[in-house]
């Protein structure tokens, strides 16, 4: 499937330079990464920024629309079920289902009613991070001082004033926590996009009659590499956000 797309940016196997002398597989993954070669089965160009730069984009995409969805989705819910005690059997099933039900049994049940494609693979993904973030969100809530929402309603705020300036901010780490939790989740997991025929960094995993041992090596460093950089990113978010 990939091999259309390598040879899209690599020009095809035409000037690709041979696979380099072996000097282990470590550093012949991470030569791959900065420098085409042709495939091992031939006839399409492999590795290089230019692959490796496009799969890891596309990997993003999906990544970042699922995290942004079950983000919508799962504070809002949180906060109200928090906000109002109840709902705590639900956050805790929906959490243990989340952890229980395996990413590729839902990416065939998807492929049933929904198809193969980019919708397909985002509503997998996102539906494997809205448990950590709406569980997280909840017991957030749950753990505010009770002290500080009783005098915030005696001093006539709203219960919609109470939740965004009282609970959410006091909320925050927790909830971040739940966000760091469910982003490292969904970077990893997108690796199976190319099952439900989407480009990512999983194409060279799953594709080893194209890109070999190094060609998978190489893509779960760039993938370990970008799940790290993401929850230090969201890391720094947490602490500059929090008051």
């Amino acid at each position: 499937m990939s091999g259309v797309y390598v040879a899209q940016i690599g020009g095809g196997s035409l000037g690709c330079p041979p696979a380099p002398e072996d000097k282990g597989a470590f550093l012949d993954a991470v030569h791959l990464v900065f420098n085409d070669r042709e495939s091992i089965s031939g006839g399409v160009c492999i590795g290089g920024l230019g692959d490796f730069g496009a799969l890891a984009a596309d990997h993003l995409a999906v990544s970042f629309v699922a995290l942004a969805v079950a983000i919508a989705v799962s504070i809002p819910i949180g906060l109200w079920l928090g906000h109002y005690a109840r709902g705590e059997f639900l956050a805790v099933s929906v959490s243990n289902v989340g952890r229980a039900v395996p990413s590729l049994a839902l990416l065939a049940f998807f492929v049933a009613f929904v198809g193969l494609g980019f919708t397909n693979v985002a509503i997998v993904l996102t539906l494997l991070a809205i448990p950590p973030i709406l569980t997280n969100t909840y017991v957030a809530v749950r753990q505010v001082e009770r002290e500080s929402v009783n005098a915030a309603r005696g001093v006539g705020m709203t219960e919609g004033q109470i939740v965004r300036r009282i609970e959410l901010p006091m909320a925050l780490p927790t909830i971040f926590g739940g966000i760091r939790i469910s982003a490292v989740a969904v970077v990893a997991t997108a690796t199976i996009a190319p099952l439900g025929n989407v480009q990512s960094l999983g194409n060279p995993i799953l594709e080893p009659q194209t890109y070999g041992n190094a060609g998978q090596l190489a893509a779960a460093i760039v993938v370990a590499l970008i799940t790290l950089a993401m929850n230090f990113v969201l890391g720094v978010v947490q602490r500059a956000v929090t008051p």
